[in-house]
């Protein structure tokens, strides 16, 4: 009889161990999620930014400053629910203000245009680096989320279903050739 119950103690304490351990390696993940959301958000944020500042410049034609700022403009303010049709038309107007090499080259002759197009290269090279690296989390954390013992045992707790943040990313291949 004894015997029997320490063995039964002993498999719980296992089974409470290794749950523990799944616990907390969920938790790890969403510690993780959520740090690459924030990069990701930074990132999309200096994008913005640095597109507002450039339409702003007085370095574009009228036409392209009112697109790209507008574009900018609304993915700055845009409701969470809205933010990846926001992001992705910002993606859209910057490829189609900087669809043509001429236009990255007179923005680059411009006073200080160097320096604003180096810039916006890089926000634009790294709004996709950051959302590979969100979403990637996500997809670990979903993959775990999506086993039995973690559904059964209520291991995520009250965390909301990790979401993928999916938006058109693709760089202006114009502005960005020259700086890879």
């Amino acid at each position: 009889m004894i015997p029997t119950l320490i063995w039964i103690l002993l498999a719980l304490l296992a089974i409470g161990v290794y749950l523990s351990w799944t616990a907390g390696r969920l938790d790890r993940l969403h510690v993780r999620m959520d740090a690459a959301r924030a990069a990701l958000d930074a990132q999309l944020l200096r994008r913005a930014s640095v597109a507002q500042e450039l339409a702003t410049s007085g370095v574009l034609d009228p036409a392209a400053s009112i697109v790209l700022y507008e574009a900018a403009h609304a993915a700055r303010q845009a409701e969470e629910d809205q933010r990846e049709v926001a992001e992705s038309e910002l993606s859209q107007a910057l490829r189609a203000v900087f669809e043509d090499a001429r236009q990255v080259e007179g923005v680059r002759a411009a006073p200080g245009g160097e320096d604003a197009a180096h810039e916006l290269a890089e926000a634009v090279r790294r709004v996709p680096m950051a959302r590979r690296f969100h979403n990637d989390a996500v997809g670990a954390a979903r993959r775990l989320r999506e086993h039995r013992k973690v559904r059964w045992f209520r291991l995520a707790g009250h965390a909301p279903f990790p979401l993928a943040f999916e938006m058109d990313d693709e760089p202006p291949a114009a502005l960005v050739e020259r700086v890879a």
